[in-house]
């Protein structure tokens, strides 16, 4: 009688575990790396209860631990961060990557790269016409940063799990899922175009730090500031210890500074 009892209570936690872990996982995609503290607080459990469930995590692959040197924290002990592996965002939707690359790679073969840039650029137009429309409506007549605003909520509602804030150079906009990202990996030129149509609807040319495709936690765009007339002290790019900030959290120790493409769109 005793063991029929407690059968189902051991089903019924290992169900709640598997929810909870679910819950950090999407925590984890949709505002990147995070200490244990912030998802507990986020989950409303205590911080060695959701460090149970990160070390379940670790150890299945889905989650990785970073050391890093958080430079709001200033001295003292580094900050633990966790985020998502590869294997951890491969349990997220993605857009059909097997029959996205099998199309692709006939498109290059027959075509060439340009071929495949406008099969890119043809797929984010619908895209960009939904997110102009919400953009326009949030934003207009507002700063590229304040447009960078309205377009995060624009690119969650697709998928793309986003978010923008504001840095001393400008802004940044930070896409924490990305849904074709293994075709990416292989066809930069999604990269490429989706930059290009985040500088249209920002208003302003832009520049891609990292991306999620070529081994980087977060895909980050900065937003210049809009320079004011005889003030120096506002530069037009990412000072380095704002970028230096953020590639500490975005990208793990593995990652090489060539992963990083900087490109300018006008």
């Amino acid at each position: 009688m005793e063991t029929s009892s407690t059968a189902p209570v051991r089903s019924s936690a290992g169900a709640d575990d598997g929810r909870t872990r679910q819950r950090v996982t999407a925590l984890l995609l949709e505002n990147g790396p995070q200490t244990a503290a912030e998802l507990a607080a986020a989950l409303g459990v205590s911080p060695a209860a959701v460090r149970r469930h990160l070390d379940a995590l670790v150890a299945a692959g889905r989650v990785e631990e970073r050391t890093t040197q958080d430079p709001h924290r200033g001295r003292g002990r580094p900050a633990r961060h966790f985020r998502l592996t590869d294997a951890g965002r491969a349990t997220f939707p993605h857009a059909y990557d097997d029959l996205a690359l099998t199309a692709l790679r006939y498109v290059a073969a027959a075509g060439g790269p340009d071929a495949v840039r406008a099969v890119a650029e043809q797929q984010l137009a619908g895209l960009e016409q939904r997110a102009s429309t919400a953009v326009a409506h949030a934003t207009a007549g507002e700063a590229p940063v304040d447009r960078a605003q309205a377009l995060a909520a624009a690119l969650t509602a697709e998928g793309y799990a986003a978010t923008a804030s504001a840095i001393r150079s400008g802004g940044q906009l930070c896409q924490h899922h990305c849904p074709v990202a293994h075709v990416a990996a292989e066809f930069p030129q999604l990269c490429e175009a989706e930059t290009a149509v985040i500088g249209r609807l920002v208003g302003t040319h832009v520049q891609r730090l990292a991306t999620i495709a070529h081994g980087d936690g977060i895909c980050t765009t900065h937003i210049p500031g809009t320079p004011v007339a005889g003030n120096r002290t506002t530069p037009a790019g990412p000072v380095p210890r704002e970028r230096q900030a953020h590639r500490s959290l975005a990208t793990s120790p593995s990652t090489t500074p060539q992963t990083h493409r900087e490109r300018t769109h006008a």
